[in-house]
Order: C-alpha cells, then sequence, then structure tokens
C-alpha cells in the first residue's frame, strides 16, 4: 500500500516532467521554422520559377525534379521517386461563353472543369435550362433535351467551417455534366464552388459516366454568373455559345517524390507527412497544395537542421496528381501492402497556408484520449479545434489499407474558396508566418505521434 501512495504521490511530478520537455521541444521546433524556415522560399521557387503543375505537363516534371532536389539539399537520409501513370488532361485553348441578345452578345468568363470533353471549334449553341440543385433538374427532365444545363447551386453562406459549403456543392461539378446529359442536354454551365466576390471562375475535377453521352462543362465567374441568371429571367428562350477545347490524351508516368529520416528504435514502422505537387493549370498553385508541399519540406530540414532522431522512419511525400485522378497516393498506398510495410500514422497538408486552426483526426478512443492531454501543448501555437473523422485525399488510400490513424492540418478556411483551383491562387496571396505557423503545428503533432503513439 505505501508502495502504490508513494506511486500516486509522484505520478503528477513525473507527467509534468514530461509535459515540462514535450513543451521546450515544441518550442526549439518553432523557433528553428520561425526563425530559419525555408518554406516560403520554397514555395517562392515552385510557383514563380515552375508554375501550374497538372498531371501529364511539362510542368509536372519540372516540379518532381525540383522536390527531389530540395530534399537531396536538406539533408534527407534516402530520397526516391514512385512512378505511377497519371492522367494527362489538356485545356487545348481559351473557354469561352457567350449570352446571345437581340442586341448584342455578352461575354461570359468561365473555365472548362478539369477532365472534360471539349465543344469542339464550332462550340455548342442552345437554350438554357436553370435549375437550383439534381432534384429540380429531375422534376424537369422533359425541358432538358438540347439545352444547356445550368447549375445555380448555393455555396452555403452559413457555415463557419467553409469546407462543408464545398462538401454540399462540388457533387455538381463532379457529376453535373453526365447527370444533365441523363436526359438529353448538350452542356453544362455551374456554379464556382466560391462565396469570393470577384468574377474568377473556379476549375476542377468532375467525371463522365460512360453510359451517357460526355458533353461540354464549364465553371462560371460569381457576377457573371448574375449576368447569365438575369437575363434568364428576362428570356426563358435565352441562348449561351460554349466553346471548350479539352481533351484526354493516353496516361503518362508521373511520380511519387519520397524522402525518409530513418527512426532509431522502430525503423520499419512509417509514419507519413505529405501533400500534393500538382495544381491545375491555370494558376500557380500556391495554396493548394504549394504551401502543403512546403510545409512538408520545411518539416524534413527543421527536423534535420535540429538534428532530431525519430523512433519511427519518417516519409515525407510529394504526392502526384491529386487533382484529377488520386493516383499518387493509391500507387503509395499499394505498394506498402505490396512491400509488406507497417504504416502507424500520416499527416497531410491540404487545405491551403493560412493560419492553422488544428487538426481533423481520424483515430480511436485511446488516440483521442492522448490527444486531449496534447491539445494544451499546442494551443500556444494557435491550434485549438480538433475535428473528428478526417482524412486527406492522399493518405485516405493509406487509411484504407492499414487502417491507421490520419490527420490533417486545418487552416483558418474564411479565404481558402476565394482562390481554390482559380487564376488568384497565386505565390502573393500567402502569407509567410501562416505558412511557417502551420508548418510549426505539423512539426509539434508529429514529434508528439512518434513519441507517443496515436
Amino acid at each position: 500500500m505505501k508502495k502504490i501512495v508513494s506511486l500516486l504521490f509522484i505520478l503528477p511530478f513525473i507527467v509534468a516532467a514530461q509535459t515540462e520537455n514535450d513543451s521546450a521541444a515544441i518550442k526549439h521546433f518553432s523557433n528553428e521554422i520561425l526563425l530559419h524556415g525555408k518554406g516560403y522560399e520554397w514555395l517562392s521557387q515552385l510557383t514563380r520559377n515552375i508554375g501550374g503543375r497538372l498531371a501529364g505537363s511539362p510542368q509536372m516534371v519540372q516540379a518532381e525534379q525540383w522536390g527531389f532536389g530540395v530534399m537531396k539539399a536538406a539533408g534527407a537520409d534516402t530520397v526516391f521517386m514512385q512512378e505511377c501513370k497519371v492522367p494527362h488532361w489538356v485545356r487545348g485553348g481559351k473557354d469561352e461563353a457567350f449570352v446571345l441578345t437581340e442586341i448584342k452578345s455578352i461575354p461570359l468568363n468561365v473555365l472548362a472543369l478539369g477532365n472534360s470533353n471539349g465543344s469542339g471549334e464550332n462550340g455548342v449553341t442552345a437554350k438554357v435550362l436553370e435549375v437550383k440543385n439534381f432534384e429540380e433538374l429531375d422534376m424537369r427532365k422533359e425541358e432538358a433535351k438540347g439545352k444547356i444545363v445550368f447549375y445555380n447551386c448555393d455555396f452555403d453562406e452559413t457555415n463557419i467551417f467553409t469546407f462543408e459549403s464545398y462538401g454540399q456543392s462540388v457533387k455538381y461539378r463532379g457529376g453535373g455534366a453526365s447527370h444533365a446529359a441523363r436526359y438529353g442536354a448538350v452542356g453544362v454551365i455551374v456554379r464556382s464552388m466560391s462565396h469570393a466576390t470577384d468574377n474568377n471562375p473556379h476549375t476542377g475535377w468532375m467525371g463522365y459516366n460512360d453510359s451517357f453521352p460526355k458533353i461540354p462543362a464549364v465553371a462560371i465567374g460569381l457576377k457573371d454568373l448574375t449576368v447569365l441568371h438575369d437575363n434568364l429571367a428576362k428570356n426563358k428562350d435565352l441562348q449561351v455559345s460554349l466553346f471548350t477545347y479539352g481533351k484526354m490524351l493516353p496516361d503518362t508516368i508521373g511520380h511519387n517524390v519520397v524522402a525518409e529520416i530513418k527512426g532509431t528504435q522502430n525503423k520499419e514502422e512509417y509514419i507519413t507527412i505529405g501533400g500534393h505537387l500538382d495544381s491545375w493549370d491555370v494558376n500557380e498553385g500556391a495554396h493548394d497544395d504549394g504551401a502543403g508541399i512546403a510545409q512538408t519540406l520545411e518539416l524534413l530540414r527543421a527536423f534535420k537542421a535540429l538534428n532530431y532522431h525519430p523512433k519511427h522512419t519518417i516519409r515525407f511525400v510529394l504526392f502526384a496528381n491529386e487533382e484529377n485522378g488520386t493516383r499518387g497516393g493509391k500507387e503509395y498506398a499499394r505498394l506498402a501492402v505490396e512491400n509488406k510495410e507497417k504504416h502507424v500514422f500520416a499527416l497531410e497538408s491540404d487545405a491551403g497556408g493560412f493560419t492553422p486552426r488544428g487538426f481533423s483526426i481520424t483515430t480511436d478512443a485511446l488516440g483521442w484520449a492522448k490527444i486531449d492531454s496534447w491539445k494544451k501543448l499546442l494551443a500556444p501555437y494557435g491550434c485549438t479545434d480538433f475535428l473528428h473523422d478526417g482524412r486527406g485525399t492522399d493518405i485516405n488510400p493509406l487509411y484504407t489499407a492499414f487502417k491507421i490513424s490520419e490527420a490533417e492540418l486545418i487552416p483558418d478556411s474564411q479565404r481558402y474558396f476565394d482562390i481554390h483551383h482559380a487564376v488568384s491562387d497565386v505565390f502573393e496571396n500567402v502569407n509567410k508566418r501562416e505558412l511557417h505557423l502551420g508548418a510549426v503545428n505539423m512539426a509539434a503533432f508529429i514529434y508528439l505521434v512518434d513519441k507517443y503513439g496515436l
């Protein structure tokens, strides 16, 4: 009994000492990144020197080679590439649309959706059917034949976490073309997935159902959306002309770029950190996902600079082809299974380089108990929001294969969909301190997972 009482007496002091040591370690990471971080510099190189990096493009190849060189220079124990087949979609020309009125032709700012088929040089000219959602289209399906369906679907302004609005609306971009083609539509215009106040259209992935015609599909800027809506209110027989030139070329070769810091105790157990190296073709991909790439590389640099020796082997992965195929994440998981690797945790950054707010996490009850004990360590660096059931797109195949705990960095989301998949996603819209604070919190989280498990 005396021994038990003694242990109960000293346990709080042991826990306090561990917490103090962890706090000091995290502060050490923070100081290194905030004082000496190169993430912002690397982001400038990736976005300004290389630019848009859609899968299959020459810029994709340049980005892979650049990432390999940065990882080598940062001192990784090993750097290698994982080959994977990636889709090769090209925009093919300038996307255009025009409202045809009796008086004049009014241009609309549009972008073809990724993976969509073009209209051809002669374009598609047809009357327009405006609907708010799939349910309305289903009820009015007899009206859709031979028309361009205009999905004027709300991007819910009432959601404080804006990814919820995106999740509610993105189905119209992804599946709207085939849903309309089912009823004989000849083209689709989709409200951009944004609440921006500018007129930039937002492209993004879409897919076709092979059972229906593969009709052209575009996203429209929000100011011109109002122009189209107002003209339709005046004239239900209004016509619009679409001109797009997109096409799919044969699959080509891309690569995941992978670096490692070898573990000291459990070197055959892997912790993965990553973001995706590709972006859309119309922008620099600074927030999506240049920021995640810069933060991943910064963690590698900081860990090596501080001579940090993790218990587990840490992999830093620049994933290929997240935007229009997720082939890189799938191949990474496939090879992990094929090679009989043991993966214990994965962390992704693919929600922008804004001020970090927390993490979206998938783990079990024991894992959440640990996270609860870590909150006071992360709070000084801005991360106070811990959401359940979050898995990044590139690491989700790893979760499916191994059912490991996973997490995604959650930055402040208020400005993200202003620039997401639009021409405005450029280096100048990333703040250096916000970007590096994200890396600080990622480093802290990885340190705690490596030390205590999750």
